[in-house]
């Protein structure tokens, strides 16, 4: 159950005046959004940067792919200053807590689409699996398997047959098949770690 950090009464005062817009934003409740500003204002007195940010992936919701959570973090981070404000930290956590299967279908087609042009191509499928799949000891040649891999699953998505993934060819294929969703790297907490989160720190002690 989270604890609730030594504030004098100004600073109480304007968390809870913050909480009182920030929740709208979100799936959370005025209080529980209260509680995720206490939680920011006792691990930061101004900003969480991306160093910071990664180790709380890591140590908060059991994500260890460093490329990822690097995307991670500039999918939270809306401005992109290179910092996390107290609206993106809700925003985002709102998403990975309790977001609708749309909101992180587009999500994780943002982070796949590398270079933001609409599309996840070929060669950003290569380039994702190349960083994330195991590699194990074989005569194979790997990228051979990382192209064949692509090619099954560029016939599963790729719907309008134009050799590329559009948002609404992911979004067709992920309702589909749930599992899909990170089909090109680990973007999402499992759900304990989710659980584990809310108990923490979504209730008061």
């Amino acid at each position: 159950m989270a604890t609730i950090p030594e504030l004098n009464a100004i600073e109480r005062k304007k968390l809870v005046k913050q909480s009182e817009c920030l929740y709208k934003l979100s799936h959370f409740t005025q209080d529980e959004t209260l509680l995720l500003l206490y939680r920011y204002h006792g691990l930061t007195s101004d900003k969480i940067d991306r160093v910071l940010f990664c180790d709380l992936l890591h140590d908060w919701f059991g994500m260890t792919d460093d490329y990822f959570m690097d995307k991670v973090f500039k999918a939270f981070d809306k401005d992109s200053d290179g910092f996390l404000n107290q609206e993106e930290w809700v925003k985002g956590l709102s998403m990975f807590l309790r977001g609708t299967l749309a909101e992180k279908i587009e999500y994780c087609f943002s982070i796949y689409d590398l270079n933001s042009d609409g599309y996840i191509t070929r060669e950003e499928m290569f380039h994702m699996l190349k960083n994330t799949l195991i590699k194990q000891p074989t005569e194979e040649d790997p990228e051979e398997g990382i192209k064949e891999l692509i090619e099954i699953l560029m016939k599963k998505m790729d719907h309008d047959n134009d050799s590329k993934v559009s948002l609404q060819d992911f979004k067709t294929t992920v309702e589909a098949e749930r599992l899909l969703i990170e089909a090109f790297g680990p973007c999402l907490p499992e759900e304990k770690y989710c659980e584990r989160f809310a108990a923490e720190t979504l209730t008061r002690i």
